[in-house]
């Protein structure tokens, strides 16, 4: 009986320890960020030791109302401290669904959407509908010059 109730408290812990997004956090997601790691759904995580290619977030918020759109871009970090990019972007706009925060995705060849779980200056958590969850953090450039 006394295992219930652990396994019981440790749940409601975990289920309150997720982070409240608030809309002003939203700002948070705009530039550059890169992978970190991915959390598969069984729990297996792989890891992003090198990144070839970063994201580049623009989000903003239309001042008449409170809707927020933008897009995401895949760069590539060069020597110099530039970034090559082609002209393919996701285009994005932010729901919230019962009190959730979604990034919506439209490309020509698709629709998509990722819930934010986790946000902050540093760290970024999007998970997919897949449930793969994917962890990024503030990318930091580097330059030979």
């Amino acid at each position: 009986m006394k295992k219930t109730y652990l396994f019981l408290v440790l749940g409601i812990l975990l289920v309150s320890c997720k982070q409240e997004i608030k809309e002003n956090d939203i700002n948070k997601i705009n530039g550059y960020w890169e992978i970190e790691k991915v959390i598969l759904k069984d729990g297996e995580k792989k890891d992003y030791k090198i990144n070839e290619t970063i994201d580049y977030f623009q989000l903003s918020q239309a001042k008449s109302d409170k809707i927020w759109n933008g897009f995401r871009k895949k760069v590539m970090p060069q020597l110099d401290g530039t970034y090559r990019t082609n002209d393919l972007k996701e285009t994005i706009s932010v729901s919230n669904e019962n009190g959730s925060y979604f990034l919506n995705y439209t490309t020509s060849y698709g629709k998509w959407k990722e819930e934010i779980i986790e946000i902050q200056d540093s760290v970024l958590v999007l998970k997919n509908e897949d449930e793969l969850e994917y962890n990024y953090k503030r990318y930091q450039p580097f330059s030979l010059k």
